[in-house]
């Protein structure tokens, strides 16, 4: 993931809304969004695939586990040849069985092998508080609660206030207070190719051009770009909706519509394609 706008506890309706975008190059081999209920372990884990690692970006499972990631741009770290997928976290925050404060202490204990990387894991429940806990290694600070509210998270820490992340901060908060939280809108929210103006861009250390062409809430360059646009929408009430839209090279290439309600024992799924 690149970038995510999200509304913790902030809807009448919904415990979590939420739109995402997932940037990376046009030639690594990716999976759309589908339960991996093939492998053992990962049983009613709904997301799309990182086929050359294993890992994914972002997930959510039927008893109401979910988990994101983005890499964290930062000219100052080193560089670390044999660090480990950063996507095989999502994939271990969603299988564990224990509360996401505890996975992501344990995951803080070790998280130095990893290139930078942010964090929300969270557990969604029918009737129940939303639990949403951000943990990055580069900030150097522990595993926290996320507070209620309208929240956007990039390549930096949570909240830094980049173009991109306040663009899509402010434009989901409009579709909430417009009554309009619901996938597709949160879909178009996400197709904004417009970059920063220079004198906004951050300095990631990249060159301008690069710096420029990063800045844009829709990214498409030549051989890099959005690849999947999701809207992930959580009730209070268990009722889920997740919705993944793929791209080749910046064209849309099809939805896939996923419904089912959190439960302890997982009711019915339905998939539209």
């Amino acid at each position: 993931m690149c970038l995510i706008a999200f509304a913790l506890d902030a809807h009448p309706d919904y415990a979590l809304v939420l739109a995402a975008n997932r940037d990376e190059f046009y030639d690594r081999p990716t999976a759309p969004a589908h339960f991996w209920d093939e492998e053992e372990g990962t049983e009613g884990l709904l997301a799309g695939r990182d086929e050359r690692a294993g890992g994914t970006w972002m997930g959510v499972t039927r008893a109401g586990r979910f988990a994101a990631l983005t890499n964290v741009r930062d000219p100052s770290a080193e560089r670390l040849s044999d660090a480990p997928s950063r996507g095989t976290l999502v994939t271990k925050i969603l299988t564990d069985e224990r509360p996401p404060a505890a996975v992501l202490d344990a995951l803080a204990a070790d998280a130095n092998r990893y290139a930078g990387f942010n964090l929300l894991a969270g557990v969604f429940e029918a009737d129940a508080s939303p639990q949403l806990m951000y943990f990055s290694n580069r900030d150097g600070r522990p595993p926290r609660h996320v507070t209620p509210g309208v929240h956007g998270l990039s390549n930096a820490s949570l909240d830094t206030a980049w173009p991109k992340v306040e663009t899509a901060q402010a434009g989901l908060a409009r579709l909430i207070e417009d009554g309009r939280a619901a996938p597709d809108p949160l879909l178009e929210l996400l197709h904004d190719p417009a970059p920063a103006p220079d004198d906004a861009l951050p300095d990631t250390g990249v060159p301008r051009e690069w710096e420029r062409a990063l800045s844009s809430v829709f990214i498409q360059t030549d051989g890099y770009g959005t690849r999947s646009a999701t809207a992930l929408l959580i009730g209070h009430g268990g009722d889920a909706t997740f919705v993944e839209r793929t791209f080749e090279e910046g064209t849309p290439a099809g939805d896939r519509r996923f419904s089912f309600q959190i439960e302890s024992a997982a009711g019915a799924v339905r998939e539209n394609e």
